[in-house]
């Protein structure tokens, strides 16, 4: 099992964050890692998920959403073919402080494919950079993504 996780602080409330966040049709627009999301955000839809790490092979697969908290946490599924081949728990959690949002993002990977499979650090980068563009667009900036 693997774990990698990013955070970053932004200058917004969480339901400010949640909104941007839960707006899968304008991820084209300024998601540089998550470049599409089909589907609603509700527990127990499918969704189709398109990512494009830095420097990888970008793929598409359609994880299974398992929470989601309005305002708080987005959480989905994903698996390679079958379960414990290669599996993937995505996460996005938004904690509210001093009037800010703390945005962590995290993935759990597992499964026998995991160790050939996973570019952790394309990931990270990935993560990193959709951090940074999920910060301009909830506080009104451009992105660069």
């Amino acid at each position: 099992m693997r774990t990698i996780e990013t955070e970053i602080e932004i200058d917004a409330t969480p339901e400010a964050v949640w909104a941007v966040l839960t707006d899968f049709e304008s991820y084209p627009e300024w998601n540089p890692f998550v470049t599409r999301i089909e589907g609603e955000a509700i527990p127990g839809a499918r969704l189709r998920v398109r990512i494009e790490p830095p420097g990888s092979r970008g793929m598409t697969f359609r994880p299974r959403l398992v929470v989601a908290e309005p305002n708080r946490r987005l959480e989905w599924l994903g698996r390679l073919v079958v379960p414990n081949l290669f599996d993937g728990r995505h996460e996005f959690r938004l904690e509210r402080v001093d009037g800010k949002t703390r945005f962590v993002h995290r993935e759990t990977f597992s499964g026998l494919l995991m160790p050939a499979v996973l570019d952790a650090e394309g990931v990270k980068a990935g993560f990193r950079a959709m951090n940074r563009a999920l910060k301009s667009r909830v506080e009104g900036g451009e992105t660069d993504g």
